[in-house]
């Protein structure tokens, strides 16, 4: 395993940390966890000198920081650095920040939280947890034994990261959506860099865009990459450009598979700084070029998926996801899928049977890509 600074301090971190919020499931239920494989997976991690494990309240349904618990017994919680989060959006008093804490020590069944995070910030989010006070409670565990290290995830534009960065001496790390489709998206490419200019150490999230960038990719794609030396997968051409920048601290991967585990080690292996040459890089531009110009996933919208036993218009929601992408996350394509998608037709219908995937003349990812559909277009609706 690669290891990389972590910031200002003198611990080192491994190339790729472990997200615990894609783990295997027992059918479609992703509250209900499989056990016996995210053991076996995280331990595999583990053991090959992964070194950072993230969770989170919610992940899983609660049910994956209980979870990590588990898998931290017998010696491998002396192996790693543990991260989770506070659930900022359930907090509303500064009760709530201990009760929330105290739950999540319980779950874990630890006394100390390495870095702790404030989850998912914006502008609005972190105004009101200021009004509460938060760095300063967030101090006293500290002094307490039971924080070693507080930071923060974000989802909100690069000047509310840095009002957030400026606005707390305290930050040790932070935790931003990168990768070569998202580099000017939320904090992006100037977050990274404005970060780590104040010494602060970045976790990388999204490192292959939720799955986006590991897809088959449709042939103009594919015909780009074949003109490289080196031959990579498109998940890990993705996850060498983040690996590639001096910025970056630790890539987080939510693996839901041993091959995804395995696979991913064996990239960060392979991974340094700079390791990408020039020629690369320009090919990594093209790619991105032509994802918007053909999108993401090659449907031919044959709809032999069709019809769905659930009723989830597959082959409309697969083309108005790469729409939104295409046209560059437009809010008009936002107001077109609630117009067109009925309730009885969205994706967050669809059971994880796998019958589509079956039928599939691509042999698309049909199921991770609607899982996705759901957070992008149905999550507030």
């Amino acid at each position: 395993m690669k290891y990389r600074d972590f910031g200002k301090l003198t611990w080192k971190v491994s190339a790729l940390g472990f997200g615990a919020m894609r783990l295997p499931t027992v059918g479609s239920d992703y509250g209900k966890i499989d056990e016996p494989e995210a053991f076996k997976m995280m331990r595999y991690a583990i053991d090959h000198g992964v070194n950072y494990v993230d969770t989170a309240y919610p992940y899983h349904r609660g049910n994956s920081e209980v979870l990590v618990g588990k898998v931290l017994k017998n010696g491998y919680r002396e192996k790693v650095k543990l991260a989770t989060k506070m659930p900022t959006w359930l907090v509303n008093s500064k009760q709530d920040l201990d009760k929330y804490f105290d739950e999540q020590l319980q779950r874990l069944q630890v006394d100390c939280v390495d870095f702790y995070l404030l989850h998912g910030l914006g502008k609005e989010r972190w105004q009101k947890l200021k009004e509460l006070d938060v760095c300063a409670w967030a101090e006293r565990k500290i002094d307490e034994g039971k924080i070693c290290y507080f930071g923060f995830s974000f989802h909100d534009e690069f000047n509310a990261f840095k009002e957030i960065v400026d606005n707390y001496d305290g930050w040790t790390f932070c935790q931003i959506q990168y990768n070569y489709a998202d580099a000017d998206y939320q904090a992006g490419v100037r977050g990274l860099k404005y970060a780590a200019s104040k010494g602060l150490a970045v976790v990388v999230m999204e490192p292959i865009a939720g799955g986006r960038l590991s897809v088959k990719p449709p042939k103009e794609i594919q015909a780009i990459w074949d003109e490289a030396e080196v031959k990579r997968t498109p998940a890990e051409w993705a996850l060498q450009w983040v690996w590639n920048q001096p910025e970056v601290s630790v890539v987080l991967s939510g693996m839901s598979t041993m091959e995804q585990v395995k696979e991913n080690v064996e990239s960060a292996n392979r991974s340094s700084i700079g390791i990408l040459n020039k020629k690369e890089l320009e090919l990594i531009s093209r790619v991105m070029q032509k994802y918007k110009e053909v999108g993401f996933v090659e449907c031919t919208g044959c709809k032999y998926c069709t019809p769905c036993p659930e009723g989830v218009n597959i082959p409309e929601i697969i083309a108005l996801f790469n729409e939104y992408f295409m046209k560059d996350r437009s809010d008009e394509v936002q107001k077109k899928y609630q117009a067109n998608i009925t309730q009885d037709s969205k994706a967050k219908k669809c059971v994880r049977c796998g019958k589509c995937e079956e039928l599939c003349p691509q042999k698309l990812p049909i199921r991770m890509i609607l899982s996705r559909v759901v957070w992008i277009f149905e999550s507030n609706a």
